[in-house]
């Protein structure tokens, strides 16, 4: 599939934050508020444009995920990015809610695909199991799990995801979509102020797979499972419903990366080929 951009149009990069908690997530849904809508509407009202052009972004987040390292694109005619490039980012942050931010936006280099560009996204999930609860001013971004965290055993438990794997365990699947990832990071850290955090990083996610993975993870830092269970379940490649999707507020979208600027459309191309496991039938 081509990605070309048409005549007489620029592809622009947004880097843009939001704080998840009052949105229906990412995209555009029927009588609901959501950060795809918001911003699509700011770029039509600061650009005084008659239509409205659709943003493509890199990962599309829930209801109530977070982002502070998001990416999207948008073709604009060139006529138009010419006459507001310059003033664009600051008349976004006067027409935008205080929820979500632009912080850059720039002419993209040839090739650049939000979404089938990127390499790699990474994630953070924090969760503190202090007795007494979250801290008042981070509820809105840190899970309280009402028992014992053993960071160790769910490192150790993480390491057996690495690499790729068909993740459909961990997925809520899609028809016509593959659940094969590469895990090329899950590792927990516990910081001076007991929040612990993953870091989750893979080529691509598929739908609630890092809350799955959390969910799981905390079955076995709590003590309620083996070392060993995760693994297995991967492995089942089912869904099992003693794995819980965690609540969504603990996760926020860090950073995405992508390949210097001559890779930027090899990866494009290769990142639309649908996968498969080394002798394994498609799934």
């Amino acid at each position: 599939m081509s990605d070309e951009v048409e005549p007489g149009f620029v592809r622009v990069r947004l880097d843009l934050s939001y704080d998840g908690k009052d949105f229906s997530g990412w995209a555009k849904q029927r009588a609901r508020r959501t950060v795809q809508e918001e911003l699509e509407t700011a770029l039509r009202t600061v650009t005084r444009s008659a239509e409205t052009y659709e943003l493509t972004v890199a990962g599309r987040t829930d209801a109530g995920v977070h982002a502070r390292g998001q990416v999207a694109h948008v073709d604009l005619p060139a006529e138009l990015w010419a006459e507001h490039a310059d003033k664009l980012l600051r008349r976004l942050a006067g027409r935008l809610p205080k929820d979500v931010r632009v912080w850059r936006v720039a002419e993209a280099p040839y090739g650049f695909n939000a979404r089938f560009s990127a390499i790699w996204r990474r994630y953070a999930y924090r969760v503190t199991d202090h007795p007494g609860g979250v801290d008042p001013l981070l509820r809105g971004h840190v899970l309280w799990h009402d028992w014992d965290l053993d960071v160790d055993a769910m490192n150790e438990a993480s390491r057996e995801l690495l690499g790729e794997h068909d993740f459909a365990a961990y997925c809520k699947r899609r028809e016509g979509a593959t659940t094969i990832r590469t895990l090329q990071t899950l590792s927990w850290v516990r910081d001076a102020d007991g929040i612990v955090t993953a870091t989750v990083k893979a080529d691509a996610f598929c739908h609630n797979m890092v809350r799955s993975l959390v969910g799981a993870l905390l079955f076995v830092g709590d003590g309620h499972r083996p070392v060993d269970w995760p693994g297995k379940v991967l492995a089942a490649g089912v869904r099992d419903s003693a794995v819980h999707v965690v609540r969504p507020h603990g996760l926020t979208l860090e950073e995405v990366g992508y390949p210097a600027d001559d890779l930027l459309m090899a990866r494009n191309k290769e990142a639309r080929n649908k996968r498969t496991l080394p002798g394994g039938g498609c799934c």
